[in-house]
């Protein structure tokens, strides 16, 4: 990865394939920022909880919109609306992207996959950032 800083200040950053191939999951623009990276690499099976971004407090109000750029592999994307109804299922291939800008979603890696998922930021931890769709 290569930072370029003026004044101490992160002005630019250049992430490589071969950095994503080197690590699970990485996240690569420091929390503050209002641009969050991670960067993932997944093997086949792995999945998350069903979840949906909320409202962040704070001056202006934001909520964290996610999107999913497929680099390698194959995904599946499930679609919910706010209450946590399924509205779709669609799988990902290399090149596509998945952007979640209102309701739920969860994904599933088909097979070994890498990853980058853009969501907003900053990112102030998991309890002011998400709500899970599974929970009662």
């Amino acid at each position: 990865m290569i930072k370029i800083f003026e004044n101490g200040l992160l002005m630019h950053m250049v992430y490589r394939l071969e950095d994503l191939e080197r690590t699970e999951r990485e996240e690569v623009i420091p929390a503050e920022n209002f641009l969050q990276l991670a960067a993932l690499n997944m093997k086949k099976g792995k999945t998350f909880r069903p979840h949906k971004h909320i409202w962040k407090d704070g001056s202006p109000e934001v909520k964290a919109q996610e999107s999913w750029v497929v680099i390698k592999g194959e995904v599946e994307v499930y679609y919910y609306n706010d209450t946590g109804d399924l509205l779709g299922l669609h799988t990902l291939y290399p090149g596509d992207v998945s952007i979640t800008l209102h309701g739920g979603h969860n994904y599933h890696a088909q097979e070994d996959c890498l990853v980058y998922e853009y969501k907003t930021g900053p990112y102030q931890g998991q309890q002011l950032d998400k709500r899970f769709l599974d929970d009662a």
